[in-house]
């Protein structure tokens, strides 16, 4: 197309024209970072942090963490010091404070690899560890996270099995 500024703008300008047709709605649009398949937009901080200063109405935009899209982005989160560098980041470029959900799930592909294909918690190239720092992270402790990992085969239930690894995590 027109290239990344141009479709950043546009990003921007569509939320602005919804929220000034909806004056009386007071929910939050959330920005979920994408894997950054083919020409998406939304697969960096820095792209996310553009679209949310853009747009006109502050309190109606948020940000949506999703464990694979960050990593198939680049963004490490396997090891401690990967993923506090990339919190870091994340914080002083979006902002941790416009984080309002985290969909956990682990990724199929590698890092960068910039392909959006989810796998259970573990089962991936993130590993199990990553989910441990976020599910201790005390920035994050409120902000609601949900399991969007592949669903049910036959007998399997494996948001049960999902659900214990992640609980399992949790210290104290």
């Amino acid at each position: 197309g027109a290239g990344e500024d141009k479709g950043l703008e546009r990003i921007a300008q569509g939320i602005n024209t919804i929220f000034d047709r909806s004056p009386n709605i007071t929910c939050r649009l959330l920005l979920e970072a994408t894997a950054g398949q083919g020409s998406s937009l939304g697969h960096t901080f820095e792209q996310l942090a553009r679209i949310s200063d853009s747009v006109e109405r502050q309190e109606r935009i948020g940000v949506c963490f999703d464990t694979c899209h960050v990593f198939a982005a680049g963004y490490d989160i396997r090891g401690k010091k990967a993923y506090q560098g990339t919190m870091q980041s994340l914080d002083r470029i979006v902002g941790i404070d416009r984080l309002c959900v985290i969909h956990l799930n682990d990724a199929k592909k590698g890092l960068a690899a910039r392909v959006d294909r989810h796998e259970h918690i573990g089962e991936g190239k993130i590993g199990i560890d990553a989910f441990g720092f976020i599910m201790n992270d005390s920035r994050l402790k409120t902000v609601p996270k949900i399991l969007e990992t592949p669903k049910k085969k036959g007998s399997i239930d494996y948001d049960r099995i999902n659900l214990n690894r992640l609980r399992a995590l949790v210290s104290g």
